[in-house]
């Protein structure tokens, strides 16, 4: 599956043994992946996104828990 055009990421704060994770959706917010921060490879590659993995992971150490960002892909 190739994912392209517009897509939200969110990051989500764990809380004690839960990690944090980020959850990419679609315009109509579906989710398309949802992934540990530490763990985005499966995920990404499932989208077709292997190759945007730097950018993508960029934008997330940048993202405050909680807020949605807008992805050109």
């Amino acid at each position: 599956m190739l994912f392209l055009g517009t897509m939200y990421i969110i990051k989500v704060k764990g809380i004690a043994k839960i990690p944090d994770y980020v959850q990419l959706r679609d315009d109509k917010f579906t989710l398309l992946a949802y992934f540990r921060v530490d763990r985005p490879d499966k995920s990404l590659d499932k989208l077709g996104l292997a190759d945007k993995l730097e950018y993508i992971m960029e934008v997330v150490k940048d993202l405050p828990f909680g807020q949605i960002a807008k992805l050109e892909i």
